[in-house]
Parts: C-alpha cells; sequence; structure tokens
C-alpha cells in the first residue's frame, strides 16, 4: 500500500472514530435504558410501602394481642417484614450498580445492567408480595374480631339450617330410584351417604365450638380459641349452602335414568368458511323401568361447529353421533357414532325388550318395535324404518364392543357399499331432501349409483377392506360443500309430546 493510501485509509477511520459516540453505537440499548427510571421509581415506591406496612402490622399485633394469640403464623409476621427490608436494601445496591453504568452508557456493560435489572427486579416483587400478603391477613382478623357478633349470628342460623334440612323424602324417593335400576344404587347411596355425614360433622363442630361461642360471646379473648371458633363457622356455613345443592344433585341423576336420548346428525353444510349441523335430538321419558308408560319428544336445529368437529363427523349423516340409553347418566353417554336405533334392539339371545322383539319370517330374524314406539322408531330412522336384520346388528354389537363406528354393508345386486353414515346407501335415500344433498353431497359420493367397487373403501365393515374407522378420526374423503345455503332455511317446530299407554 503506498502512502497515498495509508493517509487515506488513516483520514476514515479518524472521521469514524469522530462520528461514532454521536451516532450512539457504542451506548447502551435504548430499549435497556428505557427499563431504568421505571423500575427505578417502582423500587422507591415499594420501600415506601413496606415501612407503612410494617408500621400497620406492629400496631395490629400490638392492639389485638390477644387475637393474635390464637394465630399462630402472627408470631413470624415481624422477622418476615424484616427479612423483605432486607431485600429491598439489597435492590436498593443493585439499582446504585445501574445508575452508575447507565451514567457512563458503554454498550459493553449491556450484559452487567440487564443482570441487575433482572435481580433488583426480582428482590422488589418478592419482598412487596410477602408484604402485603402479611398485611392482608392481619387485617383480616382484626375484621374477624370486629364483625364476631353477626359471625356468632350466623352460626346459628347455619346450623339451624342444617339441623332442619330434612332427607326424609330424597331416601324415600331414591328407594323406587334403585328398586327401578338396580345398578346406580351403590353410586346413588354414596351420595346420599356423603349428606348424613355432612350432617353429623356439622353437629359435631357445633357442639366441640361450644364453649368458644361462649367466650366470644362474654368477649373473653384472652383465652378464646379465635381460629377454632371462625373455622368452624366456616364449616356451618359451608355445609349449609351445600346440602340443598347437593340434594338437587341427586334429584336431578336419578330424574336422569328415566330419560334415554339421541342426537341424530341429520344435515350439514359447509360453507364461507362456516361449518353447520342440522342436530335432531330424540328424547324419550320413562315414568317407570319397564318403559310401560311414557312421552316421546323431538327438536331440531342448526348449529355452528369447529372444522375439527364437523370433520371428525361429517362421514355420519344420519346417525346417532351421540346416544344415552336409560338407566345411565347423561355424563355417561355413548359418544362413538352408531346406526340410529341399534342401541334400543336386545340381544337375540334375549329376546326382547321394553322396545320391542325379535320375530322370524321368511327365513330371516328381524327386529319389530312395539306399537307404543312408533313415533321413536320413525324419528330415530327419519320415517323410512327398514327391519333390523340379526345379522346387521350382531356385527353392530362387535364393532360397538370396540368402542369403533359400524357403517354396515348393502351388496344388492352384487355391488358392495356401507349402508350406513354418509355413503351409505340408505342414507341417501332417507336424507334425500337435506341440504347436504341439495347441495350435490350424495352425488359426489363413489356410491351414489352404487358404482365402482366397495373393498377399496375405509368404511367397508364387516365386508371389504374391513378396517374399522374410530369415532373422531380424520383424514377421510367428504362430500365437497353445497355452493349456497337455500333462502331462507326452513324453521323447524319441535314435536309436542306423545304419550303412549299400556301394552
Amino acid at each position: 500500500m503506498n502512502r497515498a493510501s495509508l493517509k487515506f485509509l488513516a483520514a476514515v477511520i479518524g472521521t469514524f472514530v469522530v462520528i461514532v459516540p454521536f451516532l450512539g453505537l457504542d451506548n447502551l440499548p435504548r430499549s435497556l435504558r428505557a427499563q431504568i427510571e421505571p423500575e427505578r421509581r417502582a423500587l422507591v415506591a415499594a420501600q415506601s410501602q413496606l415501612e407503612a406496612q410494617r408500621s400497620e402490622v406492629a400496631g395490629d399485633l400490638q392492639s389485638e394481642s390477644d387475637l393474635f394469640r390464637a394465630v399462630p403464623a402472627s408470631s413470624d409476621w415481624p422477622d418476615q417484614l424484616s427479612r423483605d427490608a432486607i431485600d429491598l436494601a439489597s435492590a436498593s445496591r443493585d439499582m446504585a450498580q445501574i445508575t452508575a453504568l447507565e451514567k457512563q452508557n458503554r454498550r459493553q456493560d449491556r450484559e452487567q445492567v440487564e443482570r441487575l435489572l433482572a435481580h433488583e427486579r426480582d428482590l422488589r416483587t418478592k419482598a412487596s408480595t410477602q408484604a402485603a400478603g402479611i398485611q392482608k391477613e392481619a387485617a383480616h382478623w382484626v375484621d374477624l374480631k370486629r364483625h364476631l357478633p353477626d359471625t356468632l349470628q350466623q352460626m346459628s342460623q347455619d346450623y339451624s339450617t342444617i339441623r332442619g334440612f330434612d332427607l326424609g323424602p330424597l331416601t324415600s324417593e331414591l328407594q323406587t330410584v334403585e328398586t327401578d335400576w338396580p345398578d346406580k344404587k351403590a353410586d346413588l347411596e354414596g351420595r346420599l351417604g356423603n349428606l348424613r355425614e355432612a350432617i353429623s360433622n356439622s353437629q359435631t363442630v357445633w357442639q366441640s365450638t361450644a364453649e368458644e361461642r361462649r367466650e366470644a360471646a362474654a368477649g373473653d379473648f384472652a383465652h378464646l380459641d379465635f381460629a377454632g371458633l371462625v373455622s368452624g363457622a366456616d364449616t356451618l356455613k359451608s355445609t349449609a349452602a351445600a346440602l340443598p345443592q347437593q340434594a338437587e344433585e341427586i334429584k336431578s341423576l336419578s330424574a336422569q335414568l328415566y330419560n334415554s336420548w339421541d342426537k341424530i346428525l341429520v344435515d350439514m353444510e359447509e360453507r364461507d368458511s362456516k361449518y353447520d349441523q342440522k342436530i335432531r335430538t330424540v328424547r324419550t321419558h320413562l315414568t317407570d323401568s319397564s318403559a310401560k308408560t311414557g312421552e316421546i319428544t323431538s327438536d331440531e336445529q342448526w348449529t355452528e361447529v369447529s372444522k375439527a368437529t364437523y370433520d371428525s363427523e361429517k362421514n355420519d349423516l344420519g346417525m346417532a353421533i351421540a346416544h344415552k340409553a336409560a338407566g345411565k347418566y347423561d355424563v355417561e353417554a355413548e359418544r362413538v357414532a352408531q346406526p340410529a336405533g341399534f342401541a334400543y334392539v336386545a340381544p337375540p339371545t334375549q329376546g326382547s325388550n321394553q322396545y320391542g322383539y325379535w320375530d322370524h319370517r321368511d327365513g330371516r330374524d328381524f327386529w319389530v318395535f312395539y306399537g307404543q314406539y312408533a313415533l321413536l322408531r320413525d324419528l330415530l330412522w327419519n320415517h323410512q324404518y327398514v327391519p333390523v336384520d340379526r345379522y346387521d346388528w350382531e356385527e353392530y354389537r362387535t364393532y360397538h364392543s370396540r368402542g369403533q363406528t359400524y357403517y354396515g354393508r348393502d351388496s344388492t345386486g352384487g355391488q358392495s357399499a356401507p349402508r350406513y353414515g354418509t355413503q351409505g346407501t340408505s342414507t341417501q335415500n332417507r336424507y334425500s331432501g337435506s341440504t347436504f344433498a341439495k347441495g350435490g353431497g350424495f352425488r359426489n359420493s363413489q356410491y351414489a349409483s352404487k358404482s365402482g367397487s366397495y373393498g377399496d373403501s375405509k368404511y367397508a365393515s364387516p365386508g371389504g377392506d374391513r378396517t374399522p374407522r374410530r369415532f373422531g378420526s380424520s383424514s377421510q374423503p367428504h362430500a365437497s360443500p353445497p355452493p349456497s345455503r337455500p333462502a331462507p332455511r326452513p324453521s323447524y317446530r319441535p314435536s309436542p309430546p306423545r304419550r303412549f299407554g299400556r301394552r
């Protein structure tokens, strides 16, 4: 490099050295410097607040010494507040170092400033939180003493409520329920036993706090077990509030045993990134477990669902996507899609149940619903009931026992296609008037005209591929969404209750 080049390079370096400080490239980052002043103000406020809290707590401990003798934790409060003050003093030393480095404003101190800020902030936050908790606890006990007459009155009212709570009607009602549904006897008796135990425990609490209530009424705080009295009051209050709620819960669970219900997916539509399902809910209320009398109701409504729900159930049109049997609680409902109505059929070895019976004719066994359940049958099969074949039902039970969805098989004319679900041949007949059908959903099915082989279908059961589909799975083909929803959508009027008499 010649002399001219060296002179030019030296001039450039000199200029750069002069400009860099003005550009701020060697300073602490602006975002870091912006954190310092707010943290400095927060620390000053925390120190001032801690002093006030220490003074207030010390005053409470001195003026209410009899009260706090019954609160063991209160003896540790002064020491804890002193430790909090030490932590804030340490935080102040951190802030002093931060202030010095802030004045020097060197980029090379960035990591040290960040570390000091984090340590100071942790100390301040911990000390402030602990001091505030102690102050709140002390004030709580002082407030309890101030309202002690109200506490004693409330205890008396709560105990009267508990003592007067009559379990007789509920016990009598459960005797009938447990006779109708013996499988639920242990659970219901356990819940009833919990109520009896709560009442018994409350009587014990009332008796064990007799001396504390006498001392409190006399203002004898020097000997009063204040914590024990307050604990007893809380127990009585919570029990008095919980008893009627728990009793109602038992009644509700008992009532659920006399109801069966199904949620049938009767239509669906995907439009403008929105996913809608039309659900028909069919309910059967039984007045006794043998179902000699009762009523059937139904209602339908469109509901917007998530894409995940829509995708998991898009192959289940016409099926029961949820079923709750009589004798079960609502939380025990089955959530695996199944052919609508199959759950009401008795095992062939049993022969019959309250809903119908197996008949044999023309060389085959099929299920017949009793006349009083004709409405239930029509609602579940969308008014196109085809008697359930024994072989079909037994295959369904095999899949059901494994927690898998059964789509059946239709081999009419030598072809093999699913019978149930969105691509099922029976579904295409029953729901030809649906929004899904009118939007061309069935036309997109490879089984719409029963052309092609069903052997390659992932819905094959029990023929063809035989690979079962578990409820909630995805990655299965589904019908393309219709271009638009018919307008206006016809309203649905819920069916009035239909009673059926004795057979």
